[in-house]
Formats: structure tokens, sequence, C-alpha cells
């Protein structure tokens, strides 16, 4: 049951994530007379507060230069749990594509992911300065988007509330004893973990075609019609920039000046900006009349603005919930053949 191999993951890009909140914090520095003496990036890793404190430990020379510096900051998962409040149906799918294929994916479950962010310090006025770049964005929380599932682009905002904050000093012994000011602050990322995605087994219907018969008698009748129906792109998705205009064009203009007519054809459809023409003749090199409002509202458009194709290389990418048209064929037949289902031919 559990045998199906599937990694998405999540729990890695949350955990980067968390990280990447923390990652440019600084802290600056001034003398007497209140002159800026330095600024420094306080370093972030990964690990438990102890591996930190025991390399002070072990490097008390204050002199020494592979002796670990402070202030840094730290982070670690301390824990994932299972969060009822956000329960969904366990047994509710949605549909997502990649582009190319429907896939069906099962609802996902939520999970907590407990965090722990350490600040260490040798001045309390380090600590105060890092403290006061984070509280402010949570109120209590922050929320991170992550691409949870990059093959069906699932995005989602992921809250991370802070629970909690602690403060301790480390700071016993004699003079060569390195003091360490620690606070503590725990984390709660409302993440979601999602099971295998499969290809849908109901697929995605680019193709419906109907036959018409002179007769309801069709095991003699002849097929007299056939018409056919495909999604038609009503916007540009390969970014072909056939040409651009070369001056301001008005919503009634019908007849303008391009940069190149040599890839555009009469009766050819095209997109400036939102609004989709269909070429009515090509009347030079550089001049082209259109039909406008085909299928949009004709508005006004500027020089320069980019003068796209649609075609079928656009249809192939229309996804299920874009906004599209159709394509409608006609044929006529005067054979005796029928269409078969399962052989998807003719016979």
């Amino acid at each position: 049951m559990l045998g199906q191999y599937y990694y998405h993951e999540i729990l890695r890009k949350t955990i980067i994530a968390f990280g990447t909140i923390f990652n440019d914090i600084h802290i600056r520095h001034r003398d007497g007379a209140g002159k800026e003496t330095s600024d420094m990036r306080v370093p972030l890793a990964y690990g438990p507060m102890q591996k930190f404190l025991a390399r002070l430990e072990q490097q008390p020379d204050l002199n020494r230069a592979v002796q670990i510096t402070l202030p840094r900051m730290s982070f670690e998962t301390t824990n994932i749990a299972y969060d009822p409040t956000r329960k969904g149906g366990i047994t509710q799918t949605f549909k997502a594509t990649d582009g190319k294929k429907l896939r069906k994916v099962f609802m996902p479950v939520p999970y907590n992911l407990g965090f722990e962010l350490n600040i260490l310090v040798k001045l309390n006025d380090d600590a105060l300065q890092i403290i006061e770049q984070i509280l402010p964005y949570f109120q209590p929380s922050f929320n991170v988007t992550v691409d949870l599932i990059g093959v069906i682009g699932e995005k989602r905002d992921i809250p991370i509330v802070l629970d909690n904050i602690s403060f301790q000093d480390d700071y016993e012994g004699d003079f060569a004893t390195r003091r360490a000011l620690i606070y503590t602050l725990n984390f709660t990322a409302k993440t979601y973990l999602f099971g295998p995605v499969s290809d849908s087994s109901e697929g995605l219907i680019k193709k419906v075609q109907v036959d018409y018969y002179a007769s309801v008698d069709t095991e003699n009748a002849r097929r007299e019609l056939r018409y056919s129906a495909t999604p038609q792109a009503r916007q540009d998705y390969n970014d072909d920039n056939t040409a651009v205009l070369k001056s301001d064009l008005t919503k009634t203009k019908t007849r303008f000046d391009v940069s190149s007519t040599l890839a555009l054809t009469s009766g050819m459809r095209i997109i400036i900006d939102k609004e989709i023409m269909k070429i009515k003749e090509i009347v030079d090199a550089n001049t082209i009349t259109v039909n406008r409002g085909y299928e949009t509202i004709a508005t006004t458009h500027v020089e320069g603005a980019s003068i796209d194709v649609l075609t079928a290389a656009d249809d192939a990418l229309i996804e299920p919930d874009d906004d599209f048209g159709f394509n409608g064929f006609i044929e006529v037949f005067n054979d005796s053949k029928t269409y078969s289902p399962t052989q998807q031919r003719d016979i």
C-alpha cells in the first residue's frame, strides 16, 4: 500500500523558505559621536544551538582567528504535528495540469512544522537590533509563498506564526569565559503535505466531433456532414513577437503600418495587447487592413506595441482554466463510412 515512491521536497522547501526570511539581517555599530563604524550581516546556519555553544567553549581564546564569532543566528526543526483544525476531505481530489497532461491530486494533509530560531550575541544591543528587525513582520504570522509541487505549479501561502520568545544569559566563570546572550524565538509553519500525483484517467477533451445523417435510420443512411470543434486560443502563449506597431492606433482605425508583413497572411488572427484582430488584406510590405473588435472589444494601442500571431501552436498550450474559444470545421461526405470511436477512424 505504501510502496509507491514519490518525493515532492515539501518539508525541505518549507525549511528553506523559513531560513530565507532571516538570511539578510544586519547590525550596525556607532562610536560616541554617533558615526557609523561597522555594518555586519548576521550569519545564519541550520543546526542546534548547543553546537555553537560547544564551539564557544572549545575555543575560549579571544585572540584566535579560528574562533567562532558573535553575533550569529541558528535555526532548526523541532517538531512535526498534524493540524486537525485545517482538515479537508481526505478522499476529495482536484485536477491540475502541467501544460501537457491532466493530473489528479488528492487534497493535501495539513501539518504544522515547528522551528526554533536562536540569536547568539555578546552585546545586548546587538540582540535588540536583530529582534527589532524581526518582530514587526509577525502579527503574529508572516506568509511566505512556497512552490509545493512544481510539476503542477501548486503554490500556496504558508503562514509562519511566532509562538513565543525567551531569553538566556550564559555568563558564568572568570574573565576568560565568553559571554553569550541567547534569544530563542519559536515558530510554527502551517504547511501542507501532498500524496502522489498521478495522470488523470478521465483525460482532457480537446476535440469534439458530430456526424449528421439525412435519415434517422443510421444503419442504412449515409452520413452527410461532420462538424468538429477544437479549442482556440484567445491569448498569445509562445510570445512570437511577429511584428510591432509603427504608430499609435485608435479604436476605429482598420488600416495601419507595422514593422513587417513578411510573416503575416490574409485571414490570420493577430493579437495586440489583449485585442484580437483578423487580417483582411496585406496591402504592402508594411501595411495591413484588419477587422477590429474580432472576438474582443476594440481598444487603443501605442506605437511599438507587439503584434503576436495566434496559431495552432498557441491552441496546443491552452490550459483548462484559461479563457478560450473554438475552431469549427465542417466536412461534407458522400460515402457510406461511419466513425469508430474505439479505432478512432472512419470504417
